[in-house]
């Protein structure tokens, strides 16, 4: 963006030259430099600090791996990938009948247990039988009822259903496949729907000008030439780079700690014309924002212009 300034300025001086006829001498040139380095210099000072500039900008989601609950082969994939999915449809289904072989001969179990438990209540009442067979056979039926209700519902979790609003995005799984409920084999990677936020990466030398309700502005490679109005919805109070866990060592100055890292700041677009391009922008989308404070606010004109000549430059496609 400093270019672009340097650019403007350079090509306002060429036409105030040529207008004017004003004669190039040793006078006239170094005039006009030392103007552009007073002028630029402190435009893109107060500029940069009071409204400032994001070129890592990104569309985030968040994804979670799809498990089985129990192991079993699979019966039925019943989505398809990226289609949206409410909260409970089925994803894919294992096959049932060795579950419900389980629930069945547990139920039959638990059925004759309680006769036993019946019976021997009634002896027990005639003082034919013992208070110990009644126990015995009490404990017997509240076991056997523990079992058929984890059988029940281990059966019931055959049905791998979505826990929230979302999409497959990635499916690994088909009828036939042995599912497994493994961390490290996962049956589906699901996006949910309400997990999108738009972040901006700002460096530290702005944090004073990063506040909660600033106006915002949007520029997103995938639709060059249009700027989208946001507002600052968060800005969070940590930063990767500082990051500490306990695993049994000193804390020590190595790569990680002369980096100064950004602060992450997260974004709410307002603008009503984001709808009809919403579908077009994917998750992980890249792009550019910029954030104007109640400071210097007549220099936001400048970001503003600067912010769209870049998003313009999107129409052309870098070569690599």
């Amino acid at each position: 963006m400093d270019l672009l300034l340097i650019l403007t300025y350079t090509a306002i001086c060429i036409v105030v030259f040529k207008i004017f006829k004003i004669p190039l001498n040793k006078w006239s040139i170094p005039t006009a430099v030392l103007g552009g380095i007073i002028l630029i210099g402190g435009l893109v000072v107060l500029m940069n600090y009071n409204h400032p500039y994001s070129e890592i900008t990104r569309k985030y989601f968040v994804s979670t791996p799809v498990l089985p609950d129990v192991r079993g082969r699979v019966l039925t994939v019943d989505v398809q990938p990226n289609e949206l999915v409410k909260k409970g449809d089925v994803l894919f289904s294992i096959d049932p009948i060795p579950f419900q072989y389980k629930v069945d001969g547990l139920t039959a179990k638990l059925s004759a247990a309680k006769k036993d438990l019946k019976r021997a209540t009634q002896l027990y009442k005639k003082q034919v039988g013992s208070k110990r067979d009644v126990d015995v056979m009490l404990s017997r039926v509240d076991e056997l009822r523990a079992k058929l209700y984890e059988a029940e519902y281990d059966l019931k979790r055959t049905k791998v259903r979505a826990t929230s609003a979302g999409f497959v995005t990635q499916n690994f799984v088909f009828p036939g496949f042995m599912a497994l409920p493994v961390p490290l084999r996962p049956a589906m990677t699901f996006v949910q729907s309400n997990s999108f936020n738009f972040v901006g990466w700002y460096r530290q030398n702005s944090s004073l000008r990063l506040k909660k309700g600033f106006d915002a502005e949007i520029a997103f490679d995938a639709i060059p030439g249009k700027v989208f109005t946001a507002k600052v919805d968060k800005v969070l109070p940590v930063i990767g780079e500082g990051e500490l866990q306990a695993d049994g060592r000193l804390i020590k100055l190595g790569v990680l700690g002369i980096i100064p890292g950004r602060i992450p700041v997260v974004f709410k677009i307002n603008d009503p014309r984001f709808a009809q391009f919403a579908a077009q922008i994917p998750g992980g989308a890249y792009g550019q924002s910029a954030i104007y404070s109640d400071s210097f606010t007549h220099v936001a004109i400048m970001r503003r212009i600067l912010l769209r000549m870049s998003s313009w430059m999107s129409y052309f496609f870098p070569f690599h």
